[in-house]
């Protein structure tokens, strides 16, 4: 029986290729989607296939997307259109012995099912605001709120966390025995997203704030 700490695989969720770097628990998914910014979210219409980067946000069991009530990509997704969504994050490149043992490390999800709509004035806006808060936490009480015809331009949909699984992969090399001999450099060249210095939009007087002062981590 699957706990509830797992998100049971379904035939489309099941990892085959690989199937030991798969990861079925909620709190992995949720991390790698937590850590994001941008999810990646394909699709199929009369015009062929699609694949459209979009900002995206996790509030407790669904995974959020805003756009213009006006775009093609939030009145296709609106009707209920099948989808798949990815994040990824690149840890490493793993350099092998042998070319056909070259590797990446990474974090990764892929999402399946359907969007609705948010419909209710008040959770749309209490999403928006969680949103404002994971791009800088305290952001949304500094800067102006949207206003009434702001809000009335915008569609808020989201998609249950239900149909989701990881892939992980860390660690070093994984070369053939016959190959270890080889007198070639092997390991792992680590990549990581850094956070470097804020720079100030021109006429800045008001002091900075802490989590502006604190994005900097290249020092």
């Amino acid at each position: 029986m699957t706990s509830q700490a797992q998100i049971p695989p379904t035939d489309r969720t099941r990892v085959r290729r690989v199937a030991e770097l798969a990861n079925y628990e909620r709190d992995t998914a949720y991390a790698i989607i937590d850590a994001a910014y941008l999810c990646h979210i394909a699709f199929i219409d009369e015009k062929g296939t699609h694949c459209i980067p979009m900002a995206c946000w996790r509030e407790d069991t669904h995974l959020y997307i805003h756009g213009s009530n006006g775009g093609r990509l939030v009145k296709l997704l609106s009707g209920g259109t099948q989808v798949c969504i990815t994040i990824t994050h690149l840890d490493g490149l793993v350099l092998a012995r042998s070319a056909f043992n070259h590797s990446m490390n990474y974090r990764s999800v892929a999402i399946y099912g359907s969007f609705e709509r948010v419909s209710n004035e008040a959770d749309k806006r209490a999403a928006l605001d969680v949103f404002m808060n994971k791009l800088a936490s305290g952001r949304g009480s500094e800067v102006r709120p949207g206003n009434d015809k702001e809000f009335a331009a915008t569609s808020v949909l989201r998609i249950a966390l239900d149909e989701v699984a990881a892939k992980v992969r860390t660690g070093g090399p994984v070369d053939d025995v016959e190959d270890l001999s080889i007198p070639v450099w092997a390991g792992v060249l680590p990549l990581t997203q850094l956070q470097t210095t804020p720079v100030a939009d021109d006429g800045i007087t008001v002091e900075t704030p802490t989590y502006v002062r604190n994005w900097d981590c290249s020092k």
